[in-house]
């Protein structure tokens, strides 16, 4: 693995994250301002650099509340920004979540919220129904991080346990006008998914999201799943009145990030093939299908012809079976290093948050030679794979990719560089 192969691998990353940069995501999709009050709330990993800006970008007074994760925050004027744990919500949290509501009390039809949703808002903002606790939905929370379920999966059982998710917040906010302005980090762009939709209503019902726990084999903690099998705190139907002249714009995303990252390579002379911008599944399975595909490349020139970039994105998810340190991208980078190894490439996968899994790397770098150094090393890939722990061998290796946190969020982003 060269310097050189590092360095343009990092500028196609830098090149997505600015993609999604709040400030330029968010002029072109200003709303028109109120009669009364403006009215700022959010949540998510990117919330507080989303707030930042729309400050510098509005003409008038505003107010508000958003939520981020720990260590995520940035100076605002007038917005207030709240701070908590994810990917396990906690106690501050919780306050972030009854900030949030009484921020937007009271409100009347000619005052407006502006709602900035981005990836992370589901665990920032617990808000479990009458006769259930902040455990009972951390217990939940771990059920579903450990189960393996796509993020579409795991966002429509949460919403069946609270009292902010599937578009309650937005309920909240009536009679004022309502318009989202969301950086998406699901697979398919779909709004309703993004935080689990506090301002947004899904269309998925309790009994559909009792047939994901048992296609998915959640194993949901007792009290949890005692909650699901009643019908007890329906969510709103997205044809309930409350949600009429409601607005929901994606101002940034996968797609416009790995379009960004494509022209940067091109413009180096190296071809670049986009994927998807929507893949899921198991993150060392999608891993070896990435092996196979480089493998094919490097041997035959199909289908793509060397020298070629080959970039994806989405959000894969991990079954937990082991108890070592790693997110997904650094598995998905693990897997194709084992299923590639001997193969000319260098590959970059990064969360665009900067923060893959509960460790300060937002990815890792892998090659050709990654399988055969970690035996040298003395570190058996197979096996750490096995014990998820994909960030102990890339770190023994010294290819941990630490951006420190980004202020965007549009999901995982992998590239592939053949010569």
């Amino acid at each position: 693995m060269t310097n050189r192969d590092r360095e343009f691998l990092t500028r196609l990353f830098q090149a997505a994250v600015t993609a999604a940069d709040p400030e330029a995501a968010l002029r072109a999709h200003l709303p028109a301002r109120p009669k009364g009050r403006t009215v700022v709330i959010g949540a998510g990993k990117g919330a507080a650099q989303l707030a930042a800006a729309f400050e510098r970008l509005w003409d008038g007074p505003l107010s508000g509340v958003v939520a981020t994760r720990y260590g995520y925050g940035a100076p605002c004027q007038k917005v207030r920004v709240l701070e908590a744990a994810h990917p396990v919500p906690d106690a501050a949290g919780l306050a972030a979540t009854e900030a949030l509501f009484a921020a937007v009390a009271g409100l009347t039809a000619d005052d407006l919220v502006v709602a900035l949703v981005c990836g992370g808002g589901s665990a920032l903002l617990p808000a479990p129904p009458p006769g259930m606790t902040l455990e009972d939905e951390q217990a939940l929370n771990r059920a579903l991080l450990a189960s393996g379920a796509p993020i579409s999966v795991m966002n429509a059982i949460r919403k069946q346990m609270s009292r902010i998710k599937g578009g309650r917040l937005a309920a909240a906010c009536h009679p004022a006008r309502v318009v989202s302005l969301i950086v998406s980090d699901v697979p398919g762009d779909d709004p309703a998914q993004v935080a689990s939709g506090p301002t947004v209503p899904d269309r998925v019902t309790r009994e559909e999201a009792r047939a994901m726990v048992s296609a998915w084999r959640v194993d949901l903690p007792p009290r949890v799943a005692d909650w699901m099998a009643g019908n007890d705190g329906l969510a709103p139907r997205p044809d309930d009145a409350v949600f009429a002249g409601q607005e929901v714009r994606i101002i940034a995303s996968a797609r416009l990030s790995l379009e960004a990252a494509a022209a940067v390579a091109q413009a180096e002379g190296v071809a670049a093939a986009i994927l998807s911008d929507a893949i899921e599944g198991e993150a060392r399975d999608v891993g070896r299908v990435h092996a196979a595909i480089a493998r094919e490349v490097a041997l035959r020139d199909r289908p793509f012809a060397r020298p070629i970039v080959i970039l994806s994105g989405g959000e894969t998810t991990v079954t937990l079976r082991g108890k070592g340190r790693g997110g997904r991208n650094s598995e998905f980078l693990l897997a194709l290093a084992l299923a590639a190894d001997g193969v000319a490439f260098t590959g970059l996968a990064a969360d665009t948050d900067g923060i893959d899994g509960s460790e300060d790397n937002a990815g890792a770098f892998a090659d050709g030679t990654s399988a055969m150094r970690l035996r040298a090393a003395g570190v058996d890939p197979a096996a750490a794979l096995a014990a998820n722990d994909a960030w102990g061998a890339f770190d023994r290796l010294g290819d941990l990719f630490v951006t420190g946190p980004t202020g965007t969020n549009v999901n995982d982003f992998r590239a592939i560089l053949l010569r």
